[in-house]
């Protein structure tokens, strides 16, 4: 059970009260959570998830609950947090902050079919397009910058040839987009993978787990996006969710001609991100709780294959509906 901060019904009953929400009815921990204590909340009016939040830092919080509530303004299939009596979302609960949510419907896919990844680039596109005009700012705490210094916390643990070549990928990185021009930037998830995802059929349901959120380059989000869904388990690329989900993103928001270009390259420092990212948590940084922690080697091979194989062309973009 991923409860790191257990809660009695009492407790929550009285928070609740600070809410219009209705009386609670039902309390269930959720044992799929990571990083933050996370529960299913019942009322008399309706469902809810209410999240504690662990780690982090919690001057970042405002941050998340601005953007969340800015797509929600904007009808993005997130869930906007509710606030409460006095319009203020962000709480406290057990000494920690806390955030109430709406519930959304649908579960987290594990095999996205075609209509699946059509509805996810629709909304990601359409997510990209209002985001670059949200105001508030949080930067990318896993951009090329942090590539390239974070590196070197994890190369004593690698083999000679893994040593070589996640530095070679990284000063490729650096020439590449420091001789480009800049990428269109605006706030991204920052972590889309399919479960933070939830869909009723094929139907998408919400995007979840912002905490990764930030702001940065639109592409960077978009890679990360299409690495997850579109891969196979050997990390190639299936041609038909790919172009599903690429196409039904650009009748959203075309890419440049820039991001063109650095499409394939992108790709391969998103799979770099995962791969480093995860090591750290093997060898530098165990989690605060005790859960296993997601294979490097998922990512490494995934990164092969982009190397080896590039990436397909891109589609011509869908008619926009």
């Amino acid at each position: 059970m991923a409860v790191f901060t257990p809660l009695t019904e009492t407790q929550v009953a009285s928070f609740l009260e600070r809410f219009d929400v209705g009386a609670l009815r039902a309390l269930e921990g959720v044992p799929s959570g990571t990083e933050n204590s996370t529960f299913f909340v019942t009322t008399d009016r309706d469902r809810f998830v209410l999240t504690l939040f662990e780690q982090g830092e919690s001057d970042e919080l405002p941050f998340f609950v601005a953007l969340l509530d800015y797509l929600a303004e904007h009808r993005l299939p997130v869930p906007g947090p509710v606030h409460d009596r006095d319009g203020v979302a962000l709480q406290q609960l057990a000494e920690r902050p806390a955030l109430l949510f709406p519930r959304l419907p649908g579960r987290h896919p594990e095999a996205p079919t075609l209509a699946q990844c059509h509805a996810l680039g629709d909304a990601l596109g359409r997510m990209h397009k209002v985001s670059q005009r949200f105001e508030g700012q949080r930067p990318n705490p896993r951009d090329l910058h942090w590539l390239a210094s974070a590196q070197h916390k994890v190369m004593s643990y690698l083999a000679a040839d893994d040593q070589r070549l996640m530095g070679d990928e990284i000063d490729a990185y650096q020439v590449a987009f420091g001789d480009a021009s800049p990428l269109p930037q605006g706030a991204i998830h920052g972590d889309l993978f399919r479960d933070n995802t939830l869909f009723d059929g094929d139907r998408l349901g919400g995007i979840i787990d912002f905490y990764n959120g930030c702001t940065g380059d639109l592409l960077f989000d978009l890679a990360i996006v299409v690495n997850d869904w579109a891969s196979d388990a050997d990390g190639h690329l299936d041609r038909e969710r790919y172009t599903a989900l690429l196409a039904a993103y650009q009748a959203r928001r075309p890419l440049t001609e820039t991001e063109q270009t650095l499409w394939p390259m992108m790709l391969r420092m998103t799979a770099l991100r995962y791969w480093l990212s995860r090591l750290l948590v093997v060898y530098v940084d165990p989690p605060a709780h005790d859960l296993t922690p997601k294979d490097p080697g998922e990512y490494r091979r995934l990164l092969l294959t982009r190397l080896a194989h590039g990436a397909p062309p891109l589609p011509a973009p869908l008619s926009s509906t």
